[in-house]
């Protein structure tokens, strides 16, 4: 397998990483033709980046609010001693969980809901707190949207 870092260091790949931040439904053709590449060669290349863990799938950005899910929160759990691992096996069970955290500090998971309606922020919350306390924030609009991280020839 090559190395990440020869391969994050050729300008082609992270042309091509820019075309698909810009799209990444386009066809192997379109980003070979973007790049000055034959689609062939272009494929490799994408295999390549997907077999190094550099690109991690392509994945499917749906709307909560659009699914019947307007309300997101971010818990912190803080657990009490030896109760650590059943947070995180928690969080894996509960499917308004989109992401878990193990972070440092006090906290130790920052845990991001989708909820139908606030009034359901408590069934989520009481789960949790057979195991450790919990402190919630409610996002009120999101002025960065999730991104991916800057291309290494892109940072400044």
């Amino acid at each position: 397998m090559p190395q990440i870092s020869s391969l994050l260091s050729d300008p082609r790949n992270i042309a091509l990483l820019q075309a698909l931040q810009e799209d990444p439904r386009q066809p192997v053709t379109r980003l070979a033709s973007r790049v000055g590449m034959s689609a062939p060669a272009v494929k490799e290349r994408l295999n390549r980046l997907e077999e190094s863990g550099v690109i991690r799938g392509y994945r499917l950005d749906l709307d909560p609010r659009a699914l019947g899910w307007p309300v997101t929160a971010y818990v912190r759990v803080r657990p009490v001693p030896g109760q650590l691992p059943k947070i995180a096996e928690l969080a894996q069970k509960i499917p308004q969980v989109v992401e878990c955290h193990r972070v440092t500090g006090e906290d130790c998971f920052i845990i991001k809901v989708h909820l139908d309606a606030l009034e359901h922020l408590d069934l989520i919350l009481d789960r949790f707190l057979r195991y450790g306390q919990t402190t919630t924030s409610i996002v009120q609009s999101t002025p960065v949207p999730l991104r991916a991280p800057p291309l290494p020839a892109s940072v400044p």
